[in-house]
């Protein structure tokens, strides 16, 4: 039976998925430049086929190592063998003929991703970086090969090439949330990095313990990223942005008497500071008290930052709170212009127009604000649901 002679196995779409379903030779086999013509050859190929088509991977593998032993100068069939003891975990195995096929064509991707694979679960990450590395060249588009290699980084601690690859990811699938879940883990990863070479200058700086806290918080230890925003004020308490950060972690909570002290220590820093100046009038308005004052906090925010949204919104729902909508219409339309996806400015347009008599103006905007307000919650019971089931995936 004449053979037919191809010197690259090419495995179209989805490199890991070709490699670990069926993993057939592509096309038969070759021999220093002339076609192979031994009938044993094919009828050792066809049955290795055979065999791991009805799943006899135990027949299959010991074709194929038959068949290097009568023909060992062809690569495809090292591949095909180390893919399956790949499949049946005989990882030393599957690295000892693979290298073998590498050496035969440097050039068969196929057997460098798998190759990088073994020496993975093997527990040779050092060296599995390399053959993963050349696989993904070849095949830059594979994201399962591009996550396979992630993982080997991460056991390197190389976390900024790995961080590199899952932005990549991101970027071309920005609603993944297993790729979201992994970039997290990363970038806490090389902030704990970080935060060790800082304390390892000066534990006690101010930058050390501002960093700290900031990580803390997006962590949701509240308490801890506390304790460190305190640390950093009683280290430099004169420095802008130290009071501001430790007050805004106590507004973020409610905690509104501390807030405003601190926010006032800012603004003795930081004059110029007009998220300070605009979350002193906010923890008024949320307390529901002087509400002259609060309109007073907010004018000055806005001189200093005219376009403060926020600051807007706020000064547009304390002047109905005032009986004045006819000067709160403007800063209530800015802000809903400036973000037409919060619910809250439409909410207060609407009264701002019902207090004005301009009844289906007001109709209008609560309309909105209740499609706003629906989406809002669905979304966050959508993303609360994703990020469980990414952790399950993780898991």
């Amino acid at each position: 039976m004449m053979l037919p002679v191809q010197r690259h196995c090419l495995f179209r779409g989805n490199l890991l998925d070709a490699l670990l379903l069926t993993l057939a030779m592509c096309s038969l086999l070759f021999g220093q430049g002339q076609a192979q013509q031994d009938s044993r050859i094919a009828e050792l190929h066809a049955e290795a086929q055979a065999a791991e088509a009805r799943g006899d991977l135990t027949t299959a593998t010991a074709r194929y190592e038959a068949l290097v032993r009568i023909a060992p100068d062809l690569s495809a069939a090292y591949n095909n063998l180390g893919a399956l003891y790949f499949k049946q975990r005989e990882y030393g195995k599957a690295i000892t003929v693979l290298k073998k096929a590498i050496e035969i064509d440097p050039q068969l991707s196929s057997a460098s991703a798998l190759l990088g694979m073994a020496l993975f679960e093997h527990g040779e990450f050092a060296g599995a970086r390399a053959p993963l590395e050349t696989a993904l060249r070849s095949h830059p588009d594979d994201k399962n090969l591009e996550l396979f290699l992630v993982n080997d980084l991460t056991r390197l601690g190389d976390f900024e090439a790995a961080r590199g690859h899952l932005e990549k990811l991101k970027a071309e699938d920005p609603k993944n949330q297993h790729v979201l879940y992994l970039l997290g883990n990363v970038y806490i990863q090389l902030a704990q990095r970080t935060i060790a070479e800082m304390n390892a200058m000066d534990p006690n700086s101010v930058w050390a313990h501002e960093v700290s806290g900031e990580i803390l918080e997006n962590m949701k230890n509240y308490d801890g990223a506390l304790i460190e925003y305190k640390k950093a004020v009683e280290a430099a308490p004169k420095q802008p942005g130290t009071h501001y950060k430790l007050g805004d972690l106590y507004w973020s909570q409610s905690q509104w008497e501390q807030a405003s002290s601190q926010f006032e220590a800012e603004l003795a820093n930081d004059p110029a500071n007009c998220m300070a100046q605009w979350k002193i009038g906010n923890v008024l308005l949320q307390q529901s008290v002087k509400p002259e004052e609060a309109l007073s906090d907010m004018n000055k925010a806005l001189a200093m930052c005219p376009t403060l949204t926020e600051a807007r919104l706020d000064r547009g729902r304390l002047l109905l709170r005032l009986h004045r909508p006819d000067e709160a219409l403007a800063d209530l339309r800015a802000a809903a212009e400036a973000k037409p996806g919060e619910p809250t400015a439409h909410f207060s347009l609407a009264q701002a127009y019902r207090a004005l008599g301009r009844t289906q103006e007001a109709q209008q905007e609560m309309q909105i604000f209740a499609k706003l307000d629906a989406s809002a919650r669905a979304a966050t019971a959508q993303r609360a649901e994703e990020v469980i089931k990414s952790k399950e995936a993780a898991h």
